[in-house]
C-alpha cells in the first residue's frame, strides 16, 4: 500500500469556526492561537505546534496532558496522524475514568479498551489523520455515535501556543510532518495478567454504567458533560476532573456556553439528528466537589511510559508501516464508516493476528529470541561464512537499536526454529532487509560529519564572542537596574498623582452636597476609588447644568418684566447680574404695577364723566391698615369690573396689604 506522504494545504479556517473558538475560550489569552497566512505548508514558530479546529473541539488544549503525551510517545505517532474522532475517543475515556470511575486515566484499562489502525483508501494510507484510535471487538464499551465523516478536517489547521515547561512530559512533540506511520506492536498491546486483575473492578463499573436500567450512561453523555462544564480533556490541569468546583473553577477554559451553541456543538462532532434529544442531565452524577469521591476510595495510577524513562518495548516496529490498514474515517474516499466500527470492517481486509486478538507484545520472549539472534545461536556445525553474516548483522542491529522484525516474529506462540533461523538462507534474507539501513546509515554519517564541522566552526564564533558577550550582558542588566528604578520611581509619582487627583475630587464632591444638600450613591460602583469618585463627580457636574439651564430659562422670562427698556445679555453670568443688584426688584416691580393701576383707575373715572377731586385723594395722608383694609372690602364689589377692564385677572387670594411705598 502506498502512502501519501504530503497531503497539506492552505489553511481554509472560516469565520464561523474563529467565531467558534472564541466563544470556545481559545483566544481569550493573548496569542494562544495563530492563523496560518498563505503557507500551503505548516512553518509553526518558536514555541507554536500545529493543531487542528476539529481537535479543539474535541478537547484537545495545550499544554498537551501527560495521558495523551504517553500515548504518542508509546504508538509513535505525531498528534496531526490522529483522527479528530480518536482525539474524541481519548477525551472521553478521560472523563470516564475522572468523573464516573474516580481514578486517574488508566493505561491498564486503556489497553483493555482499545487498539490502533491504519486509516486509507484504495490502497493509499494517508499521513494527516493515519492512524486510527478502534475499540476492541471482544469490549462492550460506551456507543460513542461518531459522525460517518469528518469533512475537510485537514483543511482548518492552524497553530497553538505551546507553554514552556520544565517537565518534557507536558510539551506537545515538535512537529515533522514528514514523519512516517509505521505499525508497532504497542498498537495491539494487550493489559497483563495482573493488570487485567487490577482493572476488573474498573471493567465492571463500566458494564454497569452502560445496563443499569434507568440509569444508563452513553457515549453522548460524557461529552456533553465535559462541554459543558468547559474543561479540555486533553489539557494538563493542576486537579483532575473530580475536584471541579464548578463556575468558579479557575482552569475553566471558559463560561457555559447557550442551550444553543451547546446543541449545535455536539450535534457537530456526533452523528446526532436534529430528531435526537441532547442530554441535559445525568441520572449517574458525575464526580465533583459537590459530589465527592467516598471514603476510603482507591485511586489507581498508570500512566503510558514517556520519554523521561527511556525506550519502551512496545515502540518495537513489528510490520511495513501500510500493513493494517483500515478504512478512511475523514471523508477522504468511499467509506461511510465511523472510526468505532473501522474494527469490524476489517475483518475481511486485515487476518486475525493484526485484530484485536493479537496477543500483546512479551517483553521476555522478545530479549530471549533478540539474544538467540544477535548471539549468533545455531547448531555446531555453523559455517564460518554463517557466523560472519551473522556478525554483521549484529552490528546494523547496534547501530540503530530499534530494529525490524519480520512479520513472522508477530505469532509470539508460533514454534521457534533455531536451525532455520540461523541457516544460510535466513541470515541472506536478513542482510537484505538491513542493506536500506546502511546506506542510510552512511547518508547520515556524512551529514554528521557536516554537522560537526558547523559546530566547530560555531564554538570558535562563541569563544571569540564570549567578552564581548559578558560585557554586553552586563550592560544590559546596569540597564535594567535603571529602568526598574526609573519605573519605581514613575509608579511612586503616579500613585502620589493619583491621591492628590482623588482628594480633589472628594472636595468638589463635598462643595456640590454642601450647596444642593443632596447626596447621590452610585448605583455600579467600579471598586476603583478614583473611578468612583469621578463618576460621582459628573453627576453632581449634569444636576448643576440641569440648574443652571433652569435658572437661565426662568431668568430670561422675568427679564422683560423688571428691565423692559434693556435688552436681554447673551451670557447667562450677565444676565444672572442683572437680578443680583443693590435694589429690591420685586418692590420695584410692584411699584410699577401701583402706578399703572393709579393712571388706570383715573383713566376709568374720567371715562365714566364722575367728578373726583384728584388733589384732595392726593393729600389723604398715611391711612391705617384697618381702615385701609375696609375700603378695600367696600370696593370689592366694583374691583372685579375694574380689574377686567384693565385687562388684569384677579386671582384667587386678592392682596388687601397697603401699597409698598420706598
Amino acid at each position: 500500500m502506498a502512502t501519501e506522504d504530503l497531503e497539506w494545504e492552505r489553511s481554509k479556517i472560516s469565520n464561523q469556526d474563529m467565531n467558534l473558538l472564541k466563544r470556545l475560550g481559545f483566544t481569550k489569552e493573548k496569542d494562544a492561537l495563530r492563523f496560518p497566512r498563505e503557507e500551503s505548508y505548516p512553518k509553526p514558530p518558536m514555541e507554536y505546534r500545529v493543531s487542528f479546529v476539529d481537535h479543539l473541539i474535541r478537547g484537545l488544549s495545550p499544554p498537551i496532558h501527560e495521558f495523551l503525551r504517553g500515548l504518542l510517545f508509546v504508538y509513535g505517532l505525531q498528534l496531526h496522524q490522529l483522527t479528530p474522532n480518536s482525539i474524541l475517543h481519548v477525551s472521553i475515556f478521560i472523563t470516564l475514568c475522572e468523573c464516573f470511575l474516580g481514578v486517574q486515566p488508566n493505561w491498564a484499562l486503556w489497553k483493555r479498551i482499545f487498539c490502533l489502525r491504519r486509516n486509507g483508501s484504495h490502497g493509499v494510507a494517508y499521513n494527516i489523520g493515519g492512524v486510527v484510535i478502534c475499540v476492541r471487538s471482544d469490549v462492550d464499551y460506551f456507543d460513542v455515535k461518531f459522525p460517518d465523516s469528518v469533512q475537510g478536517w485537514r483543511k482548518r489547521w492552524l497553530y497553538v501556543h505551546e507553554e514552556s515547561s520544565d517537565s518534557m512530559e507536558y510539551n506537545i512533540a515538535p512537529f515533522d510532518g514528514k514523519a512516517k506511520i509505521l505499525r508497532r506492536r504497542s498498537w495491539d498491546a494487550e493489559a497483563s495478567e495482573e493488570e487485567k486483575l487490577a482493572t476488573e473492578a474498573l471493567m465492571t463499573r463500566i458494564r454497569e454504567l452502560q445496563s443499569t436500567r434507568g440509569k444508563e450512561l452513553s457515549g453522548i453523555q460524557i461529552t456533553a458533560y465535559f462541554l459543558r462544564i468547559r474543561m479540555q480533556p486533553l489539557q494538563a490541569r493542576k486537579n483532575p476532573l473530580w475536584m471541579y468546583a464548578g463556575d468558579e473553577d479557575v482552569e475553566r477554559l471558559s463560561t457555559d456556553l447557550s442551550a444553543k451553541d451547546l446543541e449545535k456543538l455536539i450535534r457537530r462532532i456526533s452523528k446526532l439528528s436534529k430528531k435526537d434529544t441532547i442530554p441535559s442531565s445525568y441520572k449517574v452524577a458525575p464526580f465533583c466537589r459537590a459530589n465527592p469521591l467516598p471514603k476510603g476510595h482507591l485511586v489507581l495510577s498508570s500512566l503510558p511510559p514517556l520519554p523521561e524513562g527511556g525506550e519502551v518495548e512496545e515502540r518495537v516496529v513489528v510490520t511495513d508501516d501500510n500493513q493494517g490498514a483500515s478504512r478512511p474515517e475523514s471523508g477522504v474516499g468511499d467509506s461511510h464508516k465511523s472510526a468505532a466500527s473501522l474494527e469490524k470492517e476489517n475483518e475481511t481486509e486485515v487476518s486475525s493476528s493484526t485484530r484485536s486478538s493479537l496477543p500483546a507484545a512479551s517483553p521476555k520472549g522478545k530479549r530471549k529470541r533478540d539474544e538467540a539472534i544477535d548471539s549468533g545461536a545455531s547448531k555446531p556445525n555453523t559455517s564460518r561464512a554463517e557466523k560472519t553474516a551473522l556478525n554483521a548483522e549484529e552490528e546494523t542491529l547496534d547501530l540503530y537499536g530499534a530494529a525490524l522484525v519480520s512479520s513472522d516474529d508477530e505469532e509470539e506462540d508460533a514454534p521457534i526454529d533455531e536451525t532455520a533461523r540461523t541457516s544460510t538462507s535466513q541470515l541472506v534474507r536478513f542482510g537484505t532487509q538491513f542493506i536500506g539501513y546502511r546506506d542510510y546509515a552512511g547518508e547520515l554519517e556524512e551529514k554528521l560529519v557536516e554537522a560537526n564541522k558547523r559546530a566547530d566552526a560555531l564554538a570558535i564564533e562563541l569563544e571569540q564572542s564570549e567578552s564581548a558577550h559578558t560585557k554586553t550582558v552586563e550592560d544590559l542588566q546596569k540597564r535594567l537596574d535603571d529602568a526598574k528604578r526609573a519605573l519605581e520611581e514613575n509608579v511612586a509619582q503616579h500613585s502620589a498623582r493619583e491621591e492628590e487627583i482623588l482628594s480633589r475630587l472628594e472636595t468638589q464632591s463635598r462643595r456640590f452636597v454642601r450647596r444642593t444638600h443632596q447626596e447621590y450613591e452610585l448605583e455600579n460602583p467600579e471598586d476603583d476609588e478614583l473611578l468612583d469618585a469621578l463618576s460621582l463627580l459628573e453627576i453632581h457636574g449634569t444636576e448643576a447644568r440641569n440648574g443652571l439651564d433652569e435658572a437661565e430659562a426662568g431668568l430670561s422670562r422675568l427679564f422683560p418684566y423688571f428691565f423692559h427698556k434693556k435688552e436681554r445679555p447673551a451670557v447667562f453670568i450677565d444676565l444672572a447680574k442683572c437680578f443680583n443688584g443693590n435694589e429690591d426688584l420685586g418692590l420695584q416691580l410692584r411699584q410699577e404695577g401701583l402706578k399703572v393701576g393709579v393712571e388706570g383707575t383715573m383713566a376709568l373715572v374720567a371715562e365714566s364723566q364722575q367728578q373726583v377731586d384728584w388733589s384732595k385723594v392726593g393729600d389723604a395722608g398715611k391711612i391705617e391698615t384697618k381702615k385701609w383694609q375696609s375700603l378695600i372690602k367696600a370696593a370689592k364689589p366694583n374691583s372685579k369690573k375694574i380689574l377686567a377692564t384693565l385687562g388684569y385677572k384677579p386671582t384667587t387670594a386678592p392682596s388687601s396689604s397697603k401699597p409698598e411705598v420706598k
